[in-house]
């Protein structure tokens, strides 16, 4: 290949990346969770990420692609989280205490001040951004999937009425998990968070 071909193919590349993608992803999954979209600005995440607005641009697109690749990760890393604590836990009932407990206990800590960025996002959006409806949708769907899989486990261990609706009990759960970080995030103290976790827990009988 004579030189002008090799810099004509080099040209069409582009030049390398010279930042690490996923922690630049992480960095904007970060701004986007504790701000919310509406009130992320670009130079927030140029900040945050340490790119140049070209670079952004490049590898990730504009504002709007990389909040739905950053909800795509944090979904991610959220169920593949979730699965694992499943898995480990002694039971199915055991795993869903400890889940309410340990979201119960971020009350007036910062990790709860952040909220959940998928129940964030549906209670920024709400209808009026149908292009951010699936991909939340999917969070909340995986969320309630997680939890009938321990409600079926918890059923083949005789913590759950054999005649429980495992779809109805998952989608009153995921309600009650959307509805427990919000209260947390406006400021619900930690005695109160924890009381209401046997109350949640209540219909899983």
């Amino acid at each position: 290949m004579d030189r002008t071909v090799h810099m004509m193919v080099a040209m069409t590349l582009g030049r390398p990346i010279e930042f690490d993608p996923e922690k630049a992803l992480d960095a904007a999954v970060e701004v986007f969770w504790c701000k919310g979209y509406e009130a992320t600005s670009m130079s927030h995440l140029l900040t945050a990420m340490k790119l140049s607005k070209s670079s952004l641009y490049q590898s990730f697109g504009g504002k709007h692609q990389l909040f739905i690749r950053c909800l795509a990760r944090y979904q991610e890393r959220f169920m593949v989280d979730l699965r694992s604590r499943l898995d480990q836990s002694d039971s199915g009932r055991r795993f869903l205490e400890e889940v309410f407990q340990a979201v119960a206990d971020t009350a007036q800590r910062p990790a709860g001040a952040k909220g959940c960025l998928v129940a964030n996002s549906a209670s920024e959006f709400g209808q009026r951004e149908t292009v951010f409806a699936k991909p939340v949708a999917q969070g909340l769907r995986g969320l309630g999937e997680v939890f009938k899989a321990a409600l079926k486990r918890a059923q083949t261990e005789g913590d759950v009425a054999g005649h429980a609706d495992l779809n109805a009990l998952s989608s009153y759960l995921v309600s009650a998990m959307t509805g427990l970080r919000t209260l947390i995030k406006s400021g619900l103290d930690k005695r109160e968070a924890r009381s209401m976790v046997p109350l949640i827990l209540k219909a899983v009988e």
